[in-house]
């Protein structure tokens, strides 16, 4: 097999946590494996872009496995609170960790799967996938990630000849398997698990795990790994507003500990600055609205804070989470700045500036992507009104920090609207016509150049 041996770094750690954090599991055996979408630029950092198609369907779509690495699909357990309501039978339901690999600059990754068959986690699931919520995973995550956000990125989809029922979508409907290259599948909800379990052997465990494998460094110590969760998914929950995203469902078994965002299913990008911007129609009391992302992710992580209680004293974990909003109002005003593409100038000038930024887009209702991508790295142009005089006396105090001069800036600006979404699908079902999926990703990846550092 063509395997890049100077990028190829298969892994096992997963498997020192032992037999009580998953479950060896098997992929379901579909009638057919058509290859939709194979990410060459994320399988370049790990050692398998130079896989031939009909090897790539056989590993992501039969799920043969790579050498070197994990020898059977494991599906792990965990809890979570879905709503604020504590589910104690959760876990891979639909997924399973396929293999551990090291990136270019050595992280441990993980392949993971969406819709590859039923795990003793299933319940009354079939384990499936659409084909429509695999293509707009992918869209999701090459969007986010043009975007800046710390995002789990889409690896293969693989259309698999199944007819699903779906009770929310037209139905029967095609069907698809998944593959995500992750920074870990460790969730807040794993930690909760063993909260749950009272398991206090296995919490030092799994945070000598995480410190370890995740963030390189040494030791069990809970209050260190809080913090480094706090920080990081402050950070996240910041890149949130920033893009403008709204996950939609930001339940503590959907927070990864890294502060990576995954798992996209009733994602929207908002067209404007609207803090109650829903995307789940069945979040009735906007829980996971725009505006209320960085208090749901806060809330997240004290309950990763209540597991670790168990193994640590209160006082420091509190301290800790108590750090969030300001690790969160520097983040907020750093990712701001990266998409007006501005230099950092100081903390006092830079935070006036983003709340200038906010309250113009919250009361004007100036499409998000419009705005950012009129003023990157050039002064407010005419058509903004004197709402905008703010932002536009503080834009002149700022360095650009990078030009303007790559080509996605001859064109227009690029957004992931659900409108735009639903017609690459709709062109998908009704003709099976992938054009407009593959020039959307192209439009978005010259995006992400042109925004890049």
């Amino acid at each position: 097999m063509p395997i890049d041996p100077q990028a190829y770094r298969p892994e096992t750690a997963i498997l020192d946590l032992g037999d009580g954090f998953y479950d060896p599991v098997a992929a379901a055996d579909f009638p057919q494996t058509r290859l939709r979408f194979r990410n060459d630029s994320a399988a370049a950092e790990v050692g398998l872009a130079t896989l031939s198609d009909d090897e790539w369907v056989a590993h992501f779509g039969r799920f043969i496995p790579l050498p070197g690495t994990l020898p059977q699909p494991l599906a792990l357990r965990y809890h979570g609170h879905q709503f604020r309501q504590y589910n104690p039978e959760l876990g891979d339901g639909r997924g399973f960790t396929f293999a551990q690999l090291r990136d270019r600059n050595r992280r441990l990754m993980d392949l993971g799967t969406k819709g590859s068959g039923q795990t003793p986690w299933s319940r009354f699931g079939d384990g499936r996938l659409t084909l429509k919520g695999g293509v707009r995973e992918v869209l999701a995550s090459e969007m986010l990630e043009a975007l800046g956000v710390p995002t789990s990125r889409s690896f293969s989809l693989i259309e698999t000849g199944e007819a699903l029922e779906r009770g929310d979508e037209p139905s029967p409907t095609r069907s698809a398997v998944l593959v995500r290259l992750s920074h870990g599948h460790i969730r807040v909800g794993t930690f909760q698990r063993l909260g749950y379990l009272r398991d206090e052997d296995g919490l030092r465990a799994l945070t000598r795990y995480v410190l370890h494998h995740l963030y390189g460094e040494d030791g069990d110590d809970p209050v260190r790994l809080l913090d480094l969760v706090v920080r990081r998914t402050a950070t996240l929950a910041a890149r949130y507003m920033a893009a403008g995203f709204v996950h939609g469902v930001l339940n503590s078994d959907n927070i990864n500990v890294t502060g990576e965002s995954f798992d996209y299913g009733p994602w929207r990008f908002a067209p404007t600055w609207d803090p109650g911007i829903v995307a789940a129609y069945f979040d009735h009391a906007g829980l996971y609205a725009f505006g209320r992302q960085p208090e749901a992710i806060h809330w997240d992580a004290m309950q990763l804070a209540v597991a670790l209680r168990q193994i640590s004293d209160a006082e420091p974990l509190i301290a800790a989470l108590d750090r969030f909003p300001d690790h969160y109002q520097r983040a907020v005003t750093a990712a701001i700045l990266w998409r007006l593409g501005r230099a950092p100038r100081d903390h006092e000038h830079d935070r006036a500036l983003v709340q200038a930024v906010e309250r113009a887009l919250r009361g004007t209702g100036v499409p998000i992507e419009r705005f950012f991508f009129d003023v990157f790295a050039t002064d407010l142009p005419a058509g903004y009104g004197p709402e905008w005089d703010d932002v536009r006396a503080a834009l002149p105090g700022y360095a650009p920090r990078k030009p303007r001069d790559h080509a996605f800036w001859s064109g227009d600006s690029c957004a992931m609207l659900i409108d735009e979404v639903e017609e690459i699908w709709s062109a998908i079902d009704r003709d099976d016509d992938w054009s407009p999926f593959h020039q959307k990703i192209a439009r978005v990846r010259q995006m992400g150049q042109a925004l890049a550092d």
